[in-house]
């Protein structure tokens, strides 16, 4: 068995972070806690975030799911004993006292055989799920996760809440393409995804990992990162070449280059809310940037210059 961290707590509270806790009190933004980097929250009507004791939760009787995967259970639980848990279940009170499931038993059970004592929790006080659900897509459009956190409120509101991609992606003013991209941050390895939650890794350099296999690969190079400063374009030159280059090949080389370009391209990518690629040639350069549909595009347009309507007719 391996060690367990009883007290390992998740980096980010995903969902939770979306909703005050019972006993917040609305405030006018001046009392705000300016270290965590985000907008308030907006109330949700029906539903409280709260850390409960694994021991005062039961499963939900009517639980349809009564077989769960080995090998994805061990799995979830390398990954809470290493991160924490990012996804909270969903629970509502009981009558006699103590908690019910309405979602999450899995993340319950593996909770449970990661020694956890305490986990993060949605209290529902509606059997609203729609209430709920655009609850919280209303609050993940107005708030500032890491990218990890999205990640996992992404993937919760996919799975819990039956929640469609492109039903997130309208809602949240985010591309289908960036969405899929920020949930392939959960393949990570546990410490590449401690690095990205903490803010040591940048969600470019996150990505540009996505594309090594290999957990301890993907672990040497994020340590590399932060040990050398290597910059997005520089991993990505790195990884597409082998883990062990430590310099380009000549083709590579006779390129022109150009310092902070992808921190340039990085910086206009968040901006415009998609992938963007900006590459130096001899004589000139080139912006590529990345849209999902024409209404994403007619976005861009208006975020790159909001004088510059691009309406006509659907």
């Amino acid at each position: 068995m391996s060690q367990r961290h009883p007290q390992r707590r998740g980096l980010g509270r995903g969902l939770g972070a979306l909703i005050p806790t019972h006993a917040e009190e609305p405030t006018d933004g001046a009392d705000a806690d300016p270290g965590d980097g985000q907008a308030p929250s907006a109330p949700v009507a029906g539903a409280h975030f709260a850390e409960l004791a694994v021991s005062a939760i039961t499963p939900n009787p009517r639980q349809p799911r009564q077989v769960f995967d080995e090998d994805a259970m061990s799995e979830l639980v390398h990954s809470i004993e290493e991160v924490g848990l990012l996804q909270p279940v969903v629970v509502r009170a009981k009558p006699d006292g103590g908690y019910e499931l309405v979602m999450g038993e899995r993340r319950w059970r593996a909770s449970q055989q990661a020694g956890l004592d305490t986990i993060p929790a949605i209290v529902r006080e509606t059997d609203d799920d729609d209430l709920l659900r655009d609850a919280l897509l209303e609050n993940l459009h107005r708030s500032q996760l890491n990218p990890l956190e999205e990640a996992a409120a992404y993937e919760q509101l996919l799975e819990d809440f039956s929640c469609t991609h492109d039903e997130l992606a309208q809602r949240i003013r985010r591309s289908r393409p960036q969405i899929s991209n920020t949930l392939r941050l959960l393949k990570l390895s546990p410490p590449v995804q401690r690095r990205v939650a903490a803010g040591v890794l940048s969600a470019g350099h996150a990505r540009a990992l996505l594309a090594v296999e290999d957990p301890e690969i993907q672990e040497r190079l994020a340590a590399r990162v932060t040990a050398e400063g290597i910059s997005v374009r520089g991993l990505e030159e790195i990884v597409s070449v082998g883990d062990g280059a430590r310099r380009s090949s000549p083709s590579r080389a006779s390129r022109p280059t150009a310092p902070g370009l992808s921190d340039l391209a990085e910086r206009l990518g968040d901006r415009l809310e998609t992938r963007v690629k900006v590459a130096l040639g001899k004589s000139r350069g080139k912006v590529t940037i990345e849209f999902a549909s024409l209404s994403d595009l007619e976005r861009i347009v208006q975020v790159i210059d909001p004088r510059n309507r691009y309406d006509r007719p659907v």
